[in-house]
């Protein structure tokens, strides 16, 4: 089959693999009918390069229909149309009992002190191979896949892989009282969808800051009040123009849906970049101590969000040795909530938002689908923010 392999920083090319096939009486096996891009695996194109393998099949975002099951799979039939979150969970163990997926005791990858595998996704989360395929060995399937209707595109429930789930949890850990203020800082797919989640949930005021133009635009549209990051000549001007507008407090909530690659934080980004030069024997043991995040995003959280609020941490971190000013933490009495999105404790909460009236607007959420051939120059432009892109989908 074709699917799109890691090569090195910035290097993936679509190449013939072996056919996955059934391995153990759990699996599935899948034909991916669309499979998306994430900013998630713009990280693994720059940022954590040292904990790839060239090879390595990429992509987390999948649906298709199910061509074979195993012998322990008994909710799933071939031709089932499904999605298939990004995380592989058993559903019976005691975080997975809990809502807690992305901690699944059956799957966390112990030997790297880690949560719950995930498709295509660094040898920390076992390097597992990914939905940027023609096809996808799903293993756990007793529980993962969400059976979907017949019908409507695939852009109606695609995005209940990663996109939705991972901005429903940002939001549930917002905590943004009803009627509430939140700003979501960087509008990329998440991002954006976090705001469009916050609308339909009741808050009152919902911020969105980037300095994409295209972004910005596409956010205004749906109601989002915009900040560019670009009108402002420092962060305190950006803070203070949004606490203007929330009785000079700051908004109840932030979240943060920009991660360890943010702007601003030119000493971690060449750290980074140095780390991703060396040699892999040498840059994963380094970057699994030493290594550091752009902090300038999370750092304009803990500035902006009001005192007693709550910020919320959607974007990917990765640092083991990042600097954290906790006076300040401390002293604003934050509240603080991260992590992977735990997909299937939120799916059958977003489910009935997927119908034709489309109240978050995922029908045309995608701004670009592309064949699987045409992956490179897709992470490409999405890696550049060229060409209008937030959310690229690939068809095998």
């Amino acid at each position: 089959m074709k699917a799109v392999t890691w090569q090195g920083k910035r290097d993936v090319r679509v190449d013939t693999v072996p056919d996955p096939t059934i391995q153990e009486p759990t699996d599935a096996v899948v034909r991916i009918t669309s499979s998306g891009l994430c900013g998630s695996d713009l990280h693994l194109y720059e940022v954590l390069t040292p904990f790839m393998t060239p090879g390595d099949i990429l992509g987390h975002e999948p649906m298709g229909i199910v061509e074979e099951v195993g012998a322990a799979v008994p909710d799933l039939k071939v031709g089932d149309r499904v999605v298939v979150p990004f995380q592989i969970a058993c559903g019976n163990c005691w975080m997975c009992l809990n809502s807690l997926p992305t901690q699944c005791e059956t799957t966390q990858v112990t030997g790297e002190g880690m949560g719950a595998a995930l498709f295509g996704y660094t040898r920390l989360y076992g390097a597992v191979p990914g939905a940027q395929a023609e096809y996808l060995r799903v293993p756990q399937a007793q529980f993962g896949p969400i059976k979907v209707p017949e019908g409507p595109p695939d852009d109606r429930f695609v995005y209940l892989s990663d996109v939705l789930p991972t901005a429903w949890q940002a939001v549930e850990y917002a905590d943004v009282p009803e009627g509430g203020s939140v700003a979501v800082l960087g509008l990329g797919p998440i991002g954006d969808m976090a705001c469009r989640v916050a609308q339909v949930r009741g808050a009152g005021q919902v911020f969105g800051v980037d300095l994409v133009g295209d972004r910005l635009r596409r956010a205004r549209a749906r109601g989002v009040e915009t900040f560019d990051l670009r009108g402002f000549d420092s962060e305190k001007e950006l803070v203070a123009a949004i606490r203007d507008v929330t009785d000079g407090r700051g908004p109840d909530a932030v979240i943060d849906a920009v991660g360890t690659e943010a702007h601003g934080s030119a000493a971690a980004r060449m750290v980074q970049n140095a780390s991703a030069l060396l040699p892999r024997k040498l840059s994963g043991p380094l970057a699994e101590r030493f290594s550091v995040d752009r902090l300038a995003a999370l750092h304009t959280a803990i500035e902006l969000v009001r005192r007693g609020g709550t910020l919320s941490l959607v974007g990917v971190y990765g640092g083991m040795a990042d600097p954290l000013p906790m006076l300040t933490m401390f002293d604003k009495q934050l509240q603080i909530r991260m992590g992977q999105a735990n997909v299937r404790r939120w799916a059958d909460r977003i489910l009935p938002y997927l119908t034709d009236d489309d109240p978050l607007g995922v029908d045309d959420f995608a701004t670009h689908r592309v064949p699987l051939a045409d992956a490179p120059h897709a992470y490409d432009m999405f890696q550049r923010k060229q060409d209008g892109a937030v959310k690229v989908l690939m068809t095998p």
